[in-house]
């Protein structure tokens, strides 16, 4: 065979080679190319779904149980509807928490701390009727009953009573300046910064902050959806906390030997009654 057909028939195998290997480098390309797109569409479709609830905070939303009913139903007892779903914003959080269902007869303690003085009361609530037993830090025990617009007040063991209309002025029932739950539907609605929904000491609450410009602090409330109690508060300056409250479990009903008496012995209240 001549030499130039040997090469010929070289260079003719070797483009055919070319050609066969460019074409499987190219299927090659177009499958990673075609793989790589359809991963693409995948990874869209996850982020699309799930990716955005990582940059988008949800507005936190709860179930309101439905109301037991109470014999001696306390302010704001509203009957809850079955299932009723409510979005809890700084617009829609006071009237959220007022459409709580309030226990009316309970007991329990609260303590508040003030620049490191702690001070604690006993608490019982019954059929309208509060009575406070403070014990301050300097040992001092304050004793304040209030029921049928009227405020009694006495100090320690001594008989003497002090006693006022209620309407003449607000009644700080366990002192050191302890906030209510009316308080925190009193809020001025535009000073109302955040709400929301989460546990606090062991409760589902409805949080509110409050910003207090003129006084350079912020102020926050946890209401408990269970019984429509305040059940923590703290005020924040210079991004401290100087003032706080805390409360144990409520005792419920109210114990049938608690107290609504004077130091002289009058009862101003049967527990369970009207």
């Amino acid at each position: 065979m001549p030499l130039n057909t040997v090469l010929d028939c070289g260079s003719s195998c070797r483009r055919s080679l070319f050609q066969d290997k460019w074409g499987e480098s190219m299927e090659r390309r177009n499958q990673n190319i075609l793989i790589g797109l359809i991963g693409l569409v995948i990874v869209v479709a996850v982020f699309s779904s799930f990716g955005l609830a990582l940059f988008t905070a949800p507005t936190p939303t709860i179930t309101l149980p439905t109301a037991v009913p109470s014999e001696t139903p306390g302010i704001g007892d509203i009957a809850q509807g079955e299932g009723t779903r409510v979005e809890i914003t700084p617009a829609t959080v006071q009237s959220t928490i007022e459409a709580l269902s309030r226990i009316g007869s309970y007991s329990r303690t609260v303590t508040t701390s003030l620049e490191g003085a702690i001070n604690t009361a006993q608490v019982w609530v019954d059929g309208g009727w509060t009575r406070s037993d403070l014990s301050l830090s300097s040992g001092v025990i304050v004793h304040t009953l209030v029921g049928d617009g009227t405020v009694w007040r006495w100090y320690g063991n001594d008989p003497t009573v002090i006693t006022w209309a209620e309407e003449e002025g607000a009644v700080d029932i366990e002192s050191q300046r302890i906030p209510t739950y009316e308080d925190v539907l009193a809020l001025e609605p535009s000073s109302i910064t955040s709400a929301g929904y989460g546990e606090r000491d062991g409760y589902l609450c409805i949080n509110v902050e409050v910003d207090v410009p003129e006084l350079g602090q912020k102020e926050r409330y946890w209401v408990s959806t269970e019984n429509g109690l305040l059940v923590a508060a703290e005020t924040e300056v210079d991004g401290a906390v100087v003032w706080a409250m805390t409360t144990t479990v409520p005792e419920i009903p109210i114990p049938s030997n608690a107290s609504f008496s004077l130091p002289d012995g009058t009862s101003l209240h049967q527990v369970g009654g009207q």
